[in-house]
């Protein structure tokens, strides 16, 4: 299961990155996506929410991430860009990943696809934005130190 997320993980920054650069409709990004890819290995399910999700609370990501970040969102690299609102958006809605996983994926695939210190960045704006919706999760995980 974590093997087919963490792939479905990776298609999604492409594809994302795909939907800012070229423009094109959510949907059409998809449906390539899911011709041009073996998605046997993929959480299908998983990728599609993902992939919906970030592109349709766009701005309400990029509103949560503001505070956390030191410059506007339009100066970011679109590589980083794309995993901090991927991120994101499991912090704020897939409460069944845990808070660390969400942002170790999320540095992975910046370390892997993204700039050479990015993964810093990735995991800085995350570890801030992270006590805002999970705040009762990360206490419990102090109190168990």
């Amino acid at each position: 299961m974590a093997d087919k997320r963490r792939r479905a993980r990776r298609l999604v920054l492409q594809a994302l990155y795909q939907w800012q650069i070229a423009s094109s409709s959510v949907s059409q990004v998809e449906a390539e996506f899911l011709v041009d890819n073996d998605m046997e290995k993929v959480d299908k399910e998983f990728f599609r929410e993902l992939l919906r999700g970030v592109t349709s609370q766009v701005k309400a990501l990029d509103e949560a991430l503001t505070p956390c970040i030191d410059r506007k969102v339009e100066d970011l690299d679109p590589i980083e860009l794309s995993v901090i609102r991927m991120g994101a958006y499991e912090l704020i809605n897939r409460i069944d990943v845990p808070y660390r996983v969400a942002i170790n994926e999320a540095v992975e695939l910046t370390k892997k696809f993204g700039g050479t210190d990015g993964h810093k960045f990735v995991n800085s704006v995350l570890d801030k934005l992270a006590p805002k919706f999970r705040e009762v999760e990360i206490n419990a995980s102090r109190s168990k130190r």
